[in-house]
């Protein structure tokens, strides 16, 4: 036998004993076997109050695990979400959050997974670059964002009484602000590519369903361009004077020109 082959042979165990230990490393729930559901929820708790996240929901998906029924079930669930979102994993978060929901509907705390719901599916859309570089929001995929206001506008319309209520309108006023926005970037992409229809169609869908947010005006003024590019002259004039009714602000500052 060669060195050099001896040499491959040696690194070819090692490699192999490596992909050993990976595949066969141990569920978490076996590492409280033996305790019972009383002790690993305490000890799950107090990694909770010292910020050992991680810790934490070892212990409480291992209670889920061995003692599925037990009486701090609901409880252990709750604290998953937080755990998970604390970590900033809100992918898992939201999991965790959908599990709890379904599983608990009836639940005093539902409302409670359901802004942490509506947390994590915000910040899934705000990575890295974003946190650190303000980037606008309404130029992303908005897949996320719709989810996050679907999940506060439940809290506000199903648990008007909720603490979490008042926070939760003010993410749906933002977030419906960012989803306009996005809408009207859309109708303005389609204008820059002389795209008028489709750029109408979606200065409209502004205005018809986004009242109220700072991105109504601006549709309007896309909609008397765009109708004007179409020489749909009549449809400029009453668009232009809806415009100047609500907006004459705009008119005067010849934004529309």
């Amino acid at each position: 036998m060669t060195k050099l082959f001896q040499l491959w042979l040696v690194g070819c165990i090692a490699l192999l004993g490596f992909l050993s230990g990976c595949s066969t490393s141990t569920d978490p729930a076996d590492t409280y076997k033996g305790e019972t559901a009383e002790k690993i929820f305490q000890n799950g708790e107090q990694a909770l109050r010292e910020g050992n996240y991680q810790e934490s929901i070892k212990r409480f998906e291992a209670l889920d695990v061995q003692y599925p029924y037990d009486k701090h079930s609901e409880t252990a669930e709750l604290h998953i979400i937080y755990a998970y979102y604390m970590t900033s994993d809100y992918a898992s978060a939201e999991s965790a959050a959908d599990r709890f929901i379904h599983e608990f509907p009836a639940s005093g705390y539902v409302d409670y997974a359901y802004y942490l719901r509506g947390l994590s599916n915000y910040y899934q859309n705000l990575g890295v670059y974003e946190r650190l570089f303000n980037i606008d929001l309404s130029t992303r995929d908005l897949a996320q964002i719709k989810k996050s206001w679907q999940d506060f506008a439940v809290i506000v319309h199903q648990f008007p009484h909720s603490r979490y209520a008042a926070p939760a309108h003010q993410y749906m006023i933002y977030l419906r602000n960012i989803i306009a926005r996005h809408e009207l970037e859309v109708a303005r992409f389609y204008f820059s590519r002389g795209a008028y229809v489709g750029a109408v169609n979606r200065a409209n869908d502004v205005v018809q369903y986004y009242q109220g947010t700072p991105s109504v005006p601006y549709a309007l003024v896309l909609m008397v361009k765009s109708y004007r590019a179409m020489h749909l002259n009549q449809n400029a004039q009453e668009t232009l004077r809806i415009l100047k009714y609500n907006y004459p602000e705009l008119v005067h500052d010849n934004t529309v020109s």
